[in-house]
């Protein structure tokens, strides 16, 4: 699954492309699992806006969109039409799930197999979302309130950071992964940094000292930001906007590296499952 510098490359890359073009007709298809919001008011959301800006919120891509004034749609609802208002901004929301991609192509292109929408815009250009396994979902927020919950790992100071996970009873690595406290870290970035800082995954927060946790938040903090200037880590479906792989898996000290010698020290890299998902560590570097 794409994590935060997946995201943002992908982000950026978008806003780019499309930011300050307008929205003028959407089809979606028929796969509800893809729809987090109804279908209708996805298209009523976005027809007729214009696309401010593209961020990343977490792991979800974030449209901000702009109209002209305050208007009234109908939807079907229960067999009856319903009408809401659509405020002056709102936004398109975007998660990728594990195989979702955004593309930014001309009409003409082929429309490969799983595209579950294709946004037209003022430019000519379409703006296509296509998601094989189905994982991603696509939503709207009529007045532009879209809130990931967590917080960013790129803007949370040192205190607060410390003050999140200070204390707590579960596994350091599990509690990286908590997207309440973190958004947008997962299984490669947790483990990278964890490397980094020269903690074990299972290790309690609780048993971490106030210098330990100095070390993780650095080391997060280093992480991320050269996994985007390496525009991500391309495992598995992952490219960016322009459909270019990222390179940061080139620079993975432990992760998927099971067997294989430490950079550091040359002891062979360990596997373990934590909730669930597996860790990588180095038995020696990471205590």
């Amino acid at each position: 699954m794409p994590e935060l510098p997946e995201v943002e490359t992908i982000a950026r890359g978008l806003h780019k492309r499309v930011a300050g073009d307008a929205i003028e007709s959407v089809w979606l298809g028929s796969k509800p699992q893809t729809m987090k919001s109804r279908p209708a008011e996805i298209a009523a959301t976005l027809e007729h806006t214009r696309i401010t800006q593209v961020r990343r919120m977490g792991k979800h891509i974030v449209f901000d969109l702009e109209r002209s004034g305050k208007v009234q749609a109908s939807l079907p609802a229960k067999g009856r039409m319903r009408r809401i208002a659509l405020g002056p901004r709102s936004q398109w929301i975007v998660h990728l799930g594990m195989t979702g991609r955004m593309v930014v192509c001309e009409p003409s292109a082929e429309i490969a197999r799983h595209t579950h929408a294709i946004v037209t815009l003022a430019s000519g250009h379409e703006l296509r979302f296509v998601d094989p396994r189905r994982f991603g979902r696509l939503s709207v927020e009529s007045e532009g309130n879209f809130e990931a919950g967590g917080v960013e790992p790129l803007e949370v100071e040192k205190e607060r950071f410390l003050a999140l996970f200070r204390g707590r009873k579960t596994p350091i690595k599990s509690a990286l992964l908590n997207q309440k406290l973190l958004r947008g870290v997962g299984n490669i970035y947790a483990d990278e940094s964890l490397f980094r800082a020269g903690l074990r995954p299972r290790r309690r927060v609780s048993t971490i000292t106030r210098a330990q946790l100095e070390r993780l938040y650095l080391a997060v903090q280093v992480v991320l930001k050269e996994a985007i200037a390496l525009g991500g880590s391309s495992i598995s479906d992952y490219v960016d906007a322009d459909g270019e792989e990222g390179f940061f898996q080139l620079r993975h000290r432990v992760y998927a590296r099971e067997g294989e010698p430490c950079l550091v020290c040359k002891t062979p890299i360990k596997r373990v499952v934590i909730v669930g998902r597996s860790s990588h560590y180095c038995p020696h570097c990471q205590k």
